[in-house]
């Protein structure tokens, strides 16, 4: 299926979980936000929330500094 990442157009298998296209971006282990179609999603919802053709995610990664 086709969504959209940060304004890209990616294609992505059908079904995946925002957990699965994490991982699949290999920002697993990073700290970060992320909203789809302007709707934030919690880390706690990874797993369950399932992507749909079309959507439009935003990956934020938040950057420690001081």
């Amino acid at each position: 299926m086709q969504i959209q990442v940060n304004g890209t157009p990616t294609k992505v298998p059908d079904a995946l979980s925002m957990s699965g296209l994490i991982e699949q971006l290999g920002l697993t282990d990073r700290r970060l936000a992320v909203e789809v179609n302007r709707e934030l999603i919690p880390r706690s919802r990874f797993a369950e929330h399932q992507l749909k053709e079309g959507d439009a995610v935003e990956i934020i990664h938040a950057v420690g500094g001081g």
